[in-house]
């Protein structure tokens, strides 16, 4: 049987290797010079706006809702097609998630029903922007401006998608991003934040350690409620020696899709039943090739058999998370967000990362055609 082909893998070079090996002899294994000098770069990288890390990709969005004042009392709006983690902040910081159902076709938050569920206690979005495809950012932000709603871009998996050729995350209100190991380009785990002033990255930093402000040797003040979310040098060395290669990632992963594409052919889904992601190129960073499978197919069934038969790892993201017990136990049932259902039961992700080529994309193809066509 041929190799395992996993549905994802981070690829670590060996100067990324020798960096964090320097960083472990210096002495500085905490946040230090590395997490700074990752900030610069990210922060030149998305025009000049401040940017902060921290160590997960939750954290940073938990830190924009409670920078942005959102409490007890206020309902924050977001797709129920994403990591727990989306609505779970929510939740953290004492305000009721709201879900809207998703797109067909892009399988984001249908900015439609965003709008419908809007209520005077809406005081936030959370879009995601799903396998790194960015919602319509011009219609997004002006329902936020009509109705005077903060943004917080879960972009968790979006770094290198663009919108009309502008990066995400160099522009708009709060933008978050991961850097966990399977994201594009990965800090083992990590995140950061994209801030809109010096005030809140101010209030980022004393968020992320336990609300310390520090001036002079020994002036210190605790004035905000704070965790413990900040990145190590350790996690920024392996960041810098990726975020260098962010471009070439990012072609090559437009390259992998353009040939999934290509290999499944115009009539694959006619052929099987089953529906392909949308085919854009330019805006899109391709972190997941996403297939919707055919109802008649059992996804656990599909996941065993392209192991089983052919050694190739499927994902799926996500399970629809209003359907999950702490969510049910809120109030959320079965039929509340059809659209979201269907693809939350049928959606699974195709083996994509940097290091594959060609053939393991048509190898998939294969195996994929066989399974479902058997």
């Amino acid at each position: 049987m041929n190799t395992f082909l996993p549905f994802s893998k981070p690829t670590i070079d060996e100067a990324t290797i020798a960096s964090v090996a320097d960083t472990l002899r210096s002495g500085w294994i905490t946040s230090g010079p590395k997490v700074l000098e990752f900030e610069k770069q990210l922060s030149a990288y998305f025009g000049g706006r401040p940017v902060r890390t921290f160590n997960s990709g939750t954290c940073t969005m938990e830190i924009a809702l409670r920078i942005a004042g959102i409490g007890a009392g206020d309902e924050v709006i977001t797709t129920p097609i994403s990591w727990v983690a989306t609505a779970n902040v929510i939740i953290e910081v004492g305000a009721t998630p709201v879900f809207a159902d998703i797109d067909p076709v892009t399988r984001n938050i249908d900015l439609d029903k965003l709008e419908a569920a809007i209520t005077p206690r809406t005081k936030a979005v959370i879009p995601v922007y799903l396998a790194g495809k960015p919602v319509d950012m011009d219609r997004l932000y002006a329902i936020a401006d009509k109705y005077n709603l903060r943004v917080i871009e879960d972009a968790a998996q979006a770094i290198g998608s663009s919108w009309k050729e502008k990066p995400i995350g160099s522009f708009g209100d709060f933008v978050s991003f991961s850097f966990q190991a399977n994201k594009n380009i990965t800090t083992s785990e990590g995140g950061c934040l994209v801030l809109n002033d010096e005030i809140e990255a101010t209030f980022a930093e004393k968020y992320r350690l336990q609300g310390v402000t520090r001036s002079g040797w020994d002036g210190i003040e605790v004035d905000v409620l704070g965790g413990k979310f900040n990145m190590t040098d350790i996690a920024a060395a392996i960041g810098l020696g990726q975020f260098a290669k962010l471009d070439a990632i990012t072609a090559q992963r437009r390259k992998l899709a353009k040939h999934y594409f290509k290999t499944l052919g115009k009539d694959f889904e006619m052929q099987t039943g089953a529906q392909l992601p949308p085919a854009e190129f330019e805006s899109t960073n391709w972190h997941l090739f996403q297939v919707v499978l055919p109802e008649r197919i059992a996804r656990p069934d599909f996941m065993a058999k392209m192991k089983e038969q052919h050694n190739i790892g499927i994902g799926f993201h996500y399970a629809p998370i209003h359907l999950f017990k702490l969510y049910r136990e809120r109030g959320f049932k079965e039929g509340m967000f059809p659209v979201a259902e269907r693809v939350g039961k049928q959606i699974v992700s195709l083996p994509m990362f940097y290091a594959m080529d060609e053939a393991d994309v048509e190898r998939t193809c294969k195996a994929m055609r066989e399974v479902l066509t058997e």
